[in-house]
């Protein structure tokens, strides 16, 4: 092929729909189809629309207005311009409930527990113009439509078009979590900044917001009645969630299909509580850190103790008081032995007791998840509390599996419900080199840098029987 022609055989490629993640189903023409510059989204057979669903139309009306994506095509589709100019224009998107369907909100359904959510939906958009229908049971499903159908266009100098009609769209998600941590102890984030990772997380059906929330390095968070954790614990009194920004963030999140899962890990993460409660912490900032801590600064919560437990129940009761979702992580990663060996409280308090440090870690869980368990919310840990300790974990916990993803069997095989973490495929720091030293080599705890390529590479179901592939809760 000589270059004339390979040159123009790149400029007549069609350009690939922008839709992430890819449907379900999806069928599609060869039609140029253009949005009308009087386009609008109506809904069909509803007395009364939700506000907030109601409030995503406008937000998709501006979205399709204001988006300027271009195809991915080397002259950014300018070639075809003739067929966009001449083709039938799109009057509108209809919006319609499935018979039978009973209409709630999108922030009641997207917080109304893991697994019971319908999220599925279908799209119809003809060539012939007129109007596209969307429909669904649910005011989720009609949202992660509304969020496709956002997807399916380009721009061409203001001119909204697509070159593939007929679409046919029939979706719903493959795994009930689909989640993104974000960590605002170490590094704290402004609420504007949380919005807009929640905006980007809706855009690609991301429907879980893992928020880990505190740690070792900081406690952002004003729980009513521990309200001095935070005074002495956060970086400054400008970086705070108080509650009111927390049930923003929440209300924020539930109305882009979002459920937010705060985590306040114990026993171990929690130094921090020494500047406000040293009477609860075993070995505080203790030197060498890396002999009482995987990272700096070192200090656990004295689970031995009845009245650090007492205190900690109550901690994440009020906590989770503050969040609608039906999941709670409780942590319990990276619990270091040596800080309760090396501590006179803990092991007195062992002592006293009769106990090992094993049995008092299943005590303190005990308690910690049954406050949780009373108010009707599953806790959630991560992967050692599984398979290194030996806690009696309630059968509907939940497990991250976060070290390796050739972890998961072992958990599957315990029966436990779990979720992919893997820091093996999902990490995003990975290969950024350390926050600790000066490795001019730019190590990281999880080298190398994990590319898309890696993370789509993943397999959630691999060495898995078919009845453990189905506590595969999805991944985050």
């Amino acid at each position: 092929m000589n270059f004339l022609s390979l040159f123009c055989a790149f400029l007549c490629l069609t350009p690939a729909l922008a839709i992430w993640p890819r449907p379900q189903n999806l069928t599609t023409g060869s039609t140029p189809l253009r949005l009308s510059s009087t386009f609008s989204i109506n809904f069909s057979g509803v007395n009364q629309v939700p506000s907030d669903l109601s409030d995503a139309v406008t937000r998709t009306t501006n979205f399709l207005k204001t988006d300027k994506l271009q195809a991915l095509t080397p002259d950014r589709g300018a070639s075809s311009s003739s067929a966009v100019d001449s083709a039938r224009t799109l009057s509108s998107l209809t919006l319609k409930f499935n018979s039978g369907a009973t209409v709630t909100s999108l922030s009641s359904e997207a917080t109304q527990g893991l697994g019971t959510q319908d999220e599925s939906y279908s799209l119809q958009v003809p060539a012939n113009g007129g109007s596209a229908v969307l429909s669904a049971n649910t005011a989720l499903g009609l949202f992660r439509g509304l969020t496709t159908f956002g997807q399916l266009w380009y721009d061409l100098d203001g001119t909204t078009y697509t070159l593939q009609a007929p679409i046919q769209v029939t979706d719903a998600p493959a795994y009930p979590y689909r989640g993104f941590m974000l960590d605002t102890s170490r590094n704290y984030f402004p609420v504007t900044d949380i919005k807009r990772t929640l905006d980007a997380m809706s855009w690609v059906k991301i429907n879980h917001f893992h928020w880990h929330a505190v740690d070792s390095q900081s406690f952002p968070v004003v729980v009513p009645g521990f309200e001095e954790i935070s005074q002495k614990g956060a970086y400054s009194s400008a970086q705070v969630y108080t509650p009111a920004d927390v049930k923003d963030i929440v209300s924020y999140a539930a109305a882009r299909g979002i459920d937010v899962m705060v985590e306040i890990d114990t026993p171990g993460h929690t130094s921090i509580i020494s500047q406000s409660h040293p009477e609860h912490i075993a070995c505080p900032e203790a030197t060498p850190w890396a002999q009482f801590a995987g990272e700096p600064p070192a200090g656990q919560l004295r689970l031995a103790s009845p009245a650090t437990t007492t205190f900690t129940a109550n901690l994440i009761k009020a906590a989770s008081s503050m969040f609608p979702s039906k999941l709670f992580s409780t942590g319990g990663d990276e619990i270091n032995e040596n800080c309760y060996t090396k501590d006179p409280q803990t092991q007195q308090d062992l002592a006293s007791q009769g106990k090992t440090l094993e049995q008092a870690l299943d005590t303190f869980t005990q308690a910690t998840h049954s406050v949780l368990l009373d108010a009707g919310k599953t806790p959630v840990v991560w992967e050692e509390m599984a398979l290194e300790h030996q806690v009696q974990l309630n059968n509907e916990t939940i497990v991250l599996v976060w070290i390796s993803s050739e972890h998961v069997a072992a958990v599957a095989q315990k029966g436990f419900r779990l979720i992919h973490a893997g820091s093996d495929f999902f990490y995003l720091d990975c290969g950024a080199g350390g926050w600790l030293g000066a490795n001019i080599n730019g190590d990281s705890s999880c080298n190398p840098f994990k590319t898309w390529q890696k993370a789509y590479s993943f397999n959630p179901t691999a060495n898995l029987t078919d009845d453990q592939a189905k506590l595969v809760l999805g991944g985050a």
